[in-house]
């Protein structure tokens, strides 16, 4: 996403070629840079910054350079969205731990029998249960410690 400018690249590389190729011309850069930049119809500020930078990308002056920045940004912009994820896991995760406690302390941990209506519709036709058993148990299969049997 890149912001839109009021001066054309070309205009931009064009004003900088120049104060690099006047410089000697004037007592300082500050001067060369004003020099050209009123002939082009912008404010000194302006090309200064944009001198600056490309001599921070040539290596004349330290600094990030344009890649440099766009990649430290890029990093930045990675690192608030998986610490917005982070927050939004984190939040989730402490939810669902707080409907698991509460699912768990709804039901009774001293209490060991099954109550009616609970459990798989397999084991109605062997546990004990106030209702009579609407299946009958097959043979063969080992029956529960806590079922009985009716006769």
């Amino acid at each position: 996403m890149t912001r839109s400018t009021r001066y054309p690249l070309e205009i931009r590389e064009r004003a900088v070629r120049m104060v690099f190729e006047h410089e000697p011309e004037h007592p300082s850069q500050w001067a060369t840079i004003r020099s050209v930049s009123s002939k082009f119809g912008m404010s000194a500020e302006t090309l200064r910054s944009w001198v600056r930078q490309t001599e921070r990308d040539e290596g004349r002056r330290p600094g990030l350079t344009t890649t440099e920045r766009e990649q430290l940004k890029a990093l930045e912009r990675e690192n608030r969205e998986l610490r917005r994820a982070n927050e939004i896991l984190k939040s989730a995760s402490a939810f669902f731990a707080a409907e698991l406690d509460r699912r768990q302390s709804r039901r009774s941990p001293t209490s060991t029998e099954t109550r009616p209506g609970s459990g798989s519709s397999r084991s109605a036709g062997t546990c004990r249960s106030p209702r009579r058993p609407t299946t009958t148990p097959r043979p063969g299969r080992p029956r529960p410690e806590h079922c009985e049997t009716r006769s």
